[in-house]
């Protein structure tokens, strides 16, 4: 799976001139960074404000990123210490509004994500009891598991939707 999908402009309602709030992204490698940029140049993608910052350091980032109704965080945490992953979600609960959501994509432990992404790539698997566990501990107020839409319905086997409320 790309690092970074991009959907296209017409789900944003950009082709209807219609404009969402600031966009801002971040990671924690030059190279990441670099190559989204090229990809947002190479989509003619503008407005998207992208920095180098480690998500266990966010008052690093700049002071108006703040107050977001919405925050999405897609295969980054599985490579936290398994004992920082509290931290990092406290920390994007702070970012977020009173009303505001946090969207996590992350990996799943199970038979095939163990070889492939945990040992391979040694990252963190988790189960659902883990990320409920680790939500609470973070503050969040409601915690839900998603689906993935039915055409993609085969990445259930690599992950989990996690959706949070402030």
């Amino acid at each position: 799976m790309p690092p970074f999908q991009l959907l296209p402009t017409e789900l944003f309602g950009l082709s209807r001139d219609l404009r969402p709030g600031p966009l801002h992204g971040f990671d924690l490698t030059p190279a990441m960074i670099e190559r989204f940029r090229q990809t947002l140049q190479r989509r003619a993608i503008q407005g998207i404000a992208v920095v180098q910052a480690n998500v266990l350091q966010l008052d690093a980032l700049p002071d108006s990123w703040n107050n977001y109704n919405l925050i999405v965080s897609a295969s980054m945490m599985e490579y936290l210490r398994r004992n920082r992953l509290v931290d990092a979600l406290r920390g994007l609960r702070g970012l977020l509004s009173e009303e505001g959501r946090l969207l996590l994509f992350i990996t799943r432990r199970n038979w095939l994500m163990r070889p492939l992404i945990g040992r391979w790539w040694k990252a963190n698997l988790y189960d659902s009891g883990d990320l409920e566990e680790s939500f609470r501990r973070a503050g969040f107020s409601t915690i839900a598991f998603r689906r993935f839409p039915l055409s993609f319905r085969f990445l259930a086997l690599w992950g989990y939707i996690v959706e949070a409320q402030r």
